[in-house]
C-alpha cells in the first residue's frame, strides 16, 4: 500500500463506536452498584476519599471521574468532585426524575461486572469479558489470540500511522526503533514518509514472526527489520535515535510507564527524541470525551489508562527529557514528542 495518499473520507466517529463500548458499563456501575452520584450529592469528595468511601483503586477510579466529567456530569474544582445540575436531577436517588431503574436493567450485564470488579481490585478483567479468555498481556503469549489482535491493530493503524508519520520532524535522526510495535505498520508509515530512515520493531515471540511477514508483504522488509526482546526485562539497543511508544504506554500502570521512560532515557544519546503516539487525556483531565470513554475501556482489559498530556509530561521530565511538545494527529489521536536532556 502506498502509505503517502489518505482515504477521502475520516473514519474518526467509526472508530470512536468501538472505543467507547464500555463507557456506558461504567456509568451503570456507578448508577447501580456504586450509587456514586447520590454520594457526591451529600458530599463532594476528591479522588482518595472517593477510593476509602467505595473501596475502590486510584487507576480505575480516576479513569471514572475523567470520564464523567467529560460526560458533563462531575464537575472537579481543584481536586473536589461535585454534580453538575443533570446529574443532580437524574442520577441521584431522591430525585423525582431519578434514571436509576432505567440503567439497572442492564446492570448485571458481564462488561459492566466486569468494570466494578476492576474498579474494587485495580485488576484487568479477561480480554472482552470472555469467560475461556486470558487478561490481555497473557493471551498475547498464545499466537492464535496474537495474530488476530495484532491484525485489529494493524488495520488502525493504516489510517494513523500516515497522519503521524506526516507530524513528526525527522531530519536529524537516522534511525527509529518502534518499541512493541507490532505488525510495524507505523514504523512503516514513518520511514515512507521520511525516507532517509531506517527503522526497526523491537517485539516479543510470537508476535515478532508475525511482524516479519507484514513487513515482507508490503515491502518494507529492507528498510525495517525486527528485533526479538521484552521491553520491560531488556535493555533497549543503543544504536537508535528516535524511539516510537505508539499505542504502547496505554496498556500499563504508572509505575510500568515511567519504567519504560527510564529505559528509553537509558539507550538514547543527548539530544535523541522520543516519540508517544496514543490517545491522551487534556491536561485538566475534563476531557475529550471520546478519549475519556477510549480510557474505560483500556482500564477494563489492561493495566493502563489513557494518560493526561500533564501526566506524560511530568513523566518524561522525570525520565530526562525536555523540549516537550504535544500535536494532535488523526480519530482523537495526538503525539507527543520530547528531548533526551542534553548533558551540561
Amino acid at each position: 500500500m502506498n502509505f503517502l495518499t489518505q482515504p477521502e473520507t475520516d473514519p474518526t466517529s467509526i472508530y470512536r463506536y468501538r472505543d467507547g463500548l464500555y463507557a456506558v458499563d461504567m456509568l451503570t456501575a456507578a448508577i447501580c452498584h456504586l450509587d456514586l452520584f447520590t454520594r457526591l450529592a451529600e458530599q463532594p469528595a476528591d479522588l482518595p476519599a472517593l477510593c476509602r468511601a467505595l473501596n475502590l483503586r486510584e487507576r480505575p477510579a480516576d479513569v471514572m471521574l475523567t470520564l464523567f466529567t467529560a460526560m458533563g456530569l462531575l464537575q472537579n474544582s481543584g481536586g473536589l468532585f461535585s454534580l453538575t445540575a443533570m446529574a443532580r436531577e437524574y442520577l441521584v436517588k431522591s430525585s423525582p426524575w431519578f434514571t436509576g431503574p432505567y440503567f439497572a436493567s442492564v446492570k448485571e450485564r458481564p462488561v459492566c461486572r466486569d468494570i466494578l470488579a476492576v474498579l474494587r481490585t485495580g485488576q484487568p478483567s479477561n480480554w472482552a469479558s470472555l469467560r475461556d479468555e486470558k487478561q490481555w498481556a497473557k493471551a498475547m503469549e498464545d499466537e492464535t489470540f496474537a495474530n488476530t489482535f495484532t491484525a485489529a491493530m494493524d488495520c488502525r493503524g493504516v489510517f494513523l500511522g500516515p497522519a503521524l508519520a506526516q507530524k513528526l520532524d525527522g531530519s536529524r535522526h537516522h534511525r527509529l526503533l518502534d518499541i512493541a510495535g507490532g505488525s510495524g505498520v507505523y514504523a512503516c508509515a514513518i520511514v515512507a514518509r521520511h525516507p532517509h530512515l531506517r527503522a526497526a520493531v523491537l517485539e516479543k515471540v510470537p508476535v515478532d514472526s508475525l511482524t516479519r511477514r507484514s513487513l515482507a508483504e508490503r515491502g518494507f522488509a529492507d528498510r525495517v527489520e525486527v528485533l526479538v526482546g521484552d521491553m520491560f526485562e531488556d535493555a533497549l539497543p543503543a544504536e537508535f535515535d528516535l524511539h516510537l511508544f505508539s499505542n504502547v504506554l496505554h496498556d500499563w500502570d504508572e509505575p510500568r510507564v515511567k519504567q519504560l521512560l527510564a529505559r528509553s532515557a537509558a539507550a538514547l544519546p543527548a539530544g535523541g527524541t522520543i516519540i508517544i503516539h496514543d490517545a491522551h487525556i487534556n491536561a485538566d483531565k475534563t476531557g475529550p470525551l471520546p478519549v475519556a470513554a477510549y480510557s474505560a475501556l483500556l482500564m477494563t482489559i489492561t493495566e493502563g489508562k489513557c494518560y493526561s498530556e500533564k501526566e506524560m509530561a511530568d513523566y518524561l521530565t522525570e525520565a530526562g527529557f525536555d523540549d516537550i511538545a504535544c500535536a494532535p494527529t488523526a480519530a482523537d489521536r495526538s503525539v507527543i514528542t520530547a528531548s533526551k536532556r542534553m548533558r551540561k
